[in-house]
């Protein structure tokens, strides 16, 4: 079983706590669709958010979840002049037998403009 990491981003329509774990929750679940996991294929988990999002921790998606087992942890983006507004991203930590290039990174909505490259 090899270590792996899987990336994915959401850009939220405001700062709401509700909002984010509907959308942060949507990206969570298809992060592990997209990629056949499960919750116990989880390693650990980083969130990040943008400067205008305060309503909620991100990671309090993950455990509306029910991924209450998995070492989650919130920071803070960067604040760059013309970067994308109310955006949370995620870098899940996982175990796989999937090669690398068989991973699907997701982003949802706006945010697939962030990683054209490896958006799926």
């Amino acid at each position: 079983m090899a270590v792996r990491a899987v990336r994915g981003a959401v850009q939220l329509e405001r700062d709401d706590a509700e909002h984010m774990r509907e959308q942060v929750g949507a990206l969570l679940t298809a992060l592990l669709e997209r990629n056949g996991l499960v919750p116990d294929d989880l390693i650990s988990v980083w969130f990040t958010a943008t400067p205008d999002l305060r309503s909620d921790f991100p990671a309090a998606a993950a455990r509306a979840l029910g991924i209450t087992d998995v070492p989650l942890i919130c920071a803070q983006e960067l604040d760059v002049a013309g970067a994308m507004a109310r955006v949370v991203r995620v870098l899940a930590h996982v175990e796989t037998e999937r090669p690398r290039s068989a991973l699907a990174h997701v982003y949802l909505g706006a945010a697939a403009a962030l990683r054209k490259d490896i958006a799926q």
